[in-house]
């Protein structure tokens, strides 16, 4: 993917999972940890150590430090779906919190010994998370970025639209669309025509944008491989 991380990802069909991810660190150093929506689960194996972090939503790219042959393994969660003991405005741009360890194999988590879970047993893990009341999911969210308007008070809906995301709608769909671009981008697209397909007014528009929540500009993206987050 790039030369930091060599990455692979699949779809779930969990409602409560976006996607998962894996990849491994071909050597150490410095990627640019890019703008995202949703908030995400990651066991990080390193040195013969294992941790679970989770991670909030970010609103604008960051530095972040890789280290050299690191294994990653990540849940990215689908908008509304939070931790209700860690919720998702306290976790937001980088206030990252990993749970304490049990063991090799295992960590803590609300009083009890958890597995770390993997790649092929992710939705497994979240189904349990989801038992014992420690994964939960907001069918709000999903109705306000549809344009629904719940029968509550604007005052209702925006306490518990943050509360799920961590973020208002407005800075979702902001950051969703810088994203699209730069997949466009990178995929091949002119970035004029770029400008269309992700629904900016004009160029410098989208080079705004990208600069903003990607940290790099249209041309940055088209004229090399930046090492950027998943």
């Amino acid at each position: 993917m790039n030369d930091v991380f060599r990455a692979e990802e699949r779809p779930s069909d969990s409602l409560f999972v976006e996607r998962v991810w894996q990849s491994r660190s071909e050597r150490g150093g410095l990627f640019t940890s890019t703008a995202a929506a949703h908030s995400e689960i990651v066991v990080t194996r390193h040195q013969g150590e294992t941790y679970l972090t989770v991670r909030g939503p970010e609103t604008r790219p960051t530095s972040a430090d890789c280290p050299p042959e690191a294994e990653f393994f990540g849940i990215v969660l689908k908008l509304g779906t939070f931790m209700p003991q860690l919720l998702p405005h306290g976790l937001l741009d980088r206030r990252d919190v990993t749970l304490p360890g049990a063991g090799k194999h295992s960590f803590w988590l609300d009083g009890s010994g958890w597995q770390y879970p993997d790649f092929d047993n992710a939705e497994a893990f979240v189904d349990r998370l989801i038992r014992e009341g420690l994964l939960v999911r907001d069918d709000l969210v999903t109705a306000v970025m549809q344009g629904r308007r719940p029968d509550l008070s604007e005052r209702t809906v925006r306490r518990r639209f943050l509360a799920a995301t961590g973020l208002n709608p407005g800075s979702i769909r902001q950051i969703k669309r810088a994203r699209k671009a730069l997949d466009l981008i990178q995929s091949g697209l002119p970035v004029l025509d770029t400008v269309h397909e992700a629904g900016y007014f004009d160029q410098p528009h989208l080079t705004r944008a990208l600069k903003r929540f990607i940290g790099w500009t249209p041309a940055d993206i088209a004229g090399r491989s930046p090492p950027l987050s998943i």
